[in-house]
């Protein structure tokens, strides 16, 4: 038996676990091999879809099934399947028409198994797919497979918060719709958050809610930082992070898992 047996550490992945140097740091894996080896579980819950995280796999090892598209999807990478899915309403193109016609400035990626399909691509779109490492479809709206798991609005920042209070006040029981950079408009089905995810996860293993611990840098992590008994973010988070009262520890590039397992150490 280890002194971290029962707790579960579940952190964001990208500019969290991975660094903004597109780089793991030697300390988290250090970290984590301590933690693990004391009977601690790890794994990850990412905005990436499973398309865009599986390469990404062997930079970490992973003790449970991985949270992904921003809480719309837990994966079982070990047993290849996915666990528990949701999907956007079959409404949502006319929604996103009705969306397009007010802001034609706006791109969107959507989601729909392997595929992903945009429209109105800009540099936004084309930086996002060169950092997950994969290409897309362009297609109208009407001709993008469905359901979709996910869909991500892209554009500068202030145009964003205009189309997010757009949708939420003609749509808002229908879709989440929350940032994870000042770029990215993460849209999911209403009660499917990174948070919400992470319950079912949790009922998964049977882990006690009380030992379970988060980390993320932006605002689609701080649902799940709610359920976090001490909620963690890197250094380099985004303002309302800070703002909402997470435990900020040091910049990703220089190891925060490695923060977190300090801490661990000295409660367990």
């Amino acid at each position: 038996m280890g002194k971290f047996d029962g707790v579960l550490l579940v952190s964001d992945f990208d500019d969290t676990y991975f660094g903004l140097n597109h780089l793991v740091p030697a300390r988290n894996l250090e970290a984590l091999d301590y933690f693990r080896g004391q009977g601690g579980k790890f794994t990850i819950a990412t905005g990436r879809a499973r398309r865009t995280f599986a390469p990404q796999l062997g930079l970490m090892p992973l003790d449970a099934p991985v949270v992904l598209s921003n809480g719309s999807a837990l994966y079982d990478f070990e047993e290849n399947r996915m666990l528990e899915q949701t999907f956007l309403p079959r409404e949502a193109p006319e929604h996103f028409r009705a969306l397009f016609q007010r802001f034609p400035a706006l791109g969107v990626e959507t989601y729909c198994g392997e595929a992903i399909s945009v429209w109105n691509p800009n540099p936004i779109t084309d930086a996002h797919m060169k950092k997950v490492g994969t290409d897309y479809t362009v297609r109208p709206l009407a001709e993008m497979p469905l359901p979709w798991s996910k869909a991500i609005l892209q554009q500068e920042h202030p145009l964003l918060l205009e189309a997010q209070a757009w949708l939420l006040g003609r749509y808002g029981d229908r879709y989440e719709a929350i940032f994870s950079n000042q770029y990215y408009l993460e849209v999911t089905r209403k009660g499917s958050t990174k948070g919400g995810m992470v319950d079912r996860l949790v009922e998964h293993l049977g882990v006690d809610p009380g030992k379970l611990y988060c980390v993320g840098d932006n605002q689609n992590d701080i649902p799940m930082l709610e359920r976090s008994a001490i909620p963690f973010a890197p250094a380099n988070c985004a303002q309302e992070v800070k703002d909402w009262g997470a435990r900020v520890l040091c910049h990703c590039d220089d190891g925060v898992i490695g923060d977190i397992v300090d801490i661990l150490d000295g409660i367990y």
